[in-house]
């Protein structure tokens, strides 16, 4: 669904329904940090399709016990630093101290099907893409909560399901700010770009939007007169909403001299939608995007779907055969199909190695934006195409300041239905507990575990420092 910019301000500003399906205007009257830092905490969430498979996620220079233990799925951890990556990792090797290779979690909580939806941010099966069937807000929500910005959480996405065109401009997206609410987010660099950095690349648009809400704003104020009882709480709630994307506003202007001097460049391949643009331009674009929009303050949480089944990946150089990630999955309807999905990572990989860089590069206090920044590349349905959602082998980049003790390792927890093993909704609380929401669980529970009468409530303690 393609949303026409000014409509989406005035249905935005015109409720608080409203206010929370928009990536601009989300979270705008968020509590305050319970996490009490200097410098807020940043999560990139890079969601990819069609799964990781476990055993591209095995280290070359494995022992033969090791090896053993990685094929049988039984627990085990070893020093990156001691061992070889494999060939689609190798981009980030100068990056092995903030590495970590997480295996073992399992996605059973929201997996299944070529789609999860907001299930697997959210912990809960989703099914199809349909209101009642988000069940509450989305961890990356939750950690906008605890360390809050004018902008909130920000999600961006290269999806397009499967049998439909290309998406561009604000679409709906796969984050939920709450129950039975669903996010919307930027579907192309250019127009993320715009969007975001308008108040100082297009300042007669920002104050004509600045004109529009102190209009809607007026308007409500003036309808509560004479109001009283549930239409005058109505009406209140609207007038409060608006002023809250006010005061998000204000903030942004505040920021200009910072957002001025993290502007990314946007090649002009990307204008209308970019659609004679590469993909892998595309990732790179976003990548920028997403860069900007840390460093300047608008943003400390963003959610990146960098692709997904629909998504065109026939301009991946080393895609000959012209396949798609939809037959790649299916494996057998291809030749090289394994060759292909190391290929579609090495690009995403490209794209971490950039942000790990970039953001490296920027100050900030006696050290830099990364070293307080946690990425999380992460599978949407698990291991495979269709599942098995019992494994979802993520990469994660953590810098100095993190409040994760994984950094270094490669990590395979016990295997699913197994005692000790963790779920998706474990490594949700954990990342919540960390950095401020002493949450005792979020997310739903294994239905195979309950069965079991296996433990899974809670955070996975010895990753929180």
């Amino acid at each position: 669904m393609l949303i026409n910019r000014r409509e989406l301000l005035k249905k935005t500003a015109l409720g608080t329904a409203g206010l929370a399906l928009t990536p601009s205007f989300t979270y705008l009257t968020a509590a305050p940090a319970r996490h009490s830092v200097h410098f807020p905490h940043r999560f990139v969430f890079v969601r990819k399709s069609n799964g990781n498979l476990p055993t591209q996620f095995g280290l070359p220079s494995f022992s033969t016990e090791e090896l053993k233990k990685h094929k049988e799925k039984e627990p085990f951890e070893v020093d990156l630093s001691k061992h070889e990556l494999p060939d689609w990792l190798k981009g980030l090797d100068k990056y092995k101290e903030n590495m970590t290779i997480l295996h073992g979690i399992s996605m059973s909580v929201s997996g299944g099907g070529h789609y999860s939806y907001s299930g697997c941010m959210g912990s809960y099966k989703a099914g199809r893409d349909i209101l009642s069937n988000i069940k509450r807000a989305t961890v990356d929500f939750e950690l906008a909560k605890l360390f809050p910005s004018p902008f909130g959480h920000i999600e961006m996405s290269l999806a397009v399901p499967h049998g439909r065109d290309h998406r561009t401009g604000i679409v709906s997206g796969y984050s939920a700010p709450a129950a039975k609410q669903r996010n919307y987010c930027y579907a192309d660099p250019m127009t993320a770009h715009q969007e975001l950095f308008k108040s100082v690349t297009n300042t007669a648009e920002a104050e004509s939007d600045r004109s529009l809400l102190d209009y809607l704003h007026d308007k409500e104020s003036r309808q509560l007169k004479g109001l009283d009882g549930d239409e005058r709480l109505k009406i209140l709630d609207q007038v409060d909403s608006l002023q809250s994307i006010r005061d998000r506003n204000t903030k942004v202007e505040s920021l200009g001299a910072k957002i001025n001097q993290h502007l990314p460049d946007i090649d002009p391949i990307h204008a209308n939608g970019g659609t004679n643009a590469t993909l892998p331009q595309k990732q790179a674009a976003f990548t920028d995007v997403i860069i900007g929009a840390l460093a300047s303050g608008l943003t400390n949480v963003v959610t990146y779907t960098i692709d997904d089944l629909g998504t065109d990946i026939t301009s991946l150089p080393e895609n000959t055969q012209k396949t798609s990630i939809h037959q790649i999955g299916h494996g057998g309807q291809i030749s090289g199909a394994t060759q292909m999905r190391d290929a579609i990572k090495t690009h995403h990989m490209k794209q971490v190695h950039t942000l790990v860089t970039k953001l490296k590069s920027i100050p900030e206090g006696n050290g830099t934006l990364f070293d307080n920044t946690t990425i999380i590349y992460m599978p949407e349905t698990g291991a495979g195409h269709h599942g098995p959602d019992t494994e979802a082998p993520m990469i994660l980049m953590t810098g100095k300041n993190s409040k994760l003790d994984i950094a270094g390792r490669y990590i395979r927890l016990p295997f699913h239905g197994n005692e000790g093993h963790k779920t998706l909704s474990n490594w949700y609380t954990t990342l919540l507990n960390a950095y401020g929401n002493p949450i005792e669980h979020y997310g739903d529970l294994d239905l195979t575990m309950q069965r079991k009468r296996l433990a899974q409530i809670g955070a996975i303690e010895r990753f929180i420092v």
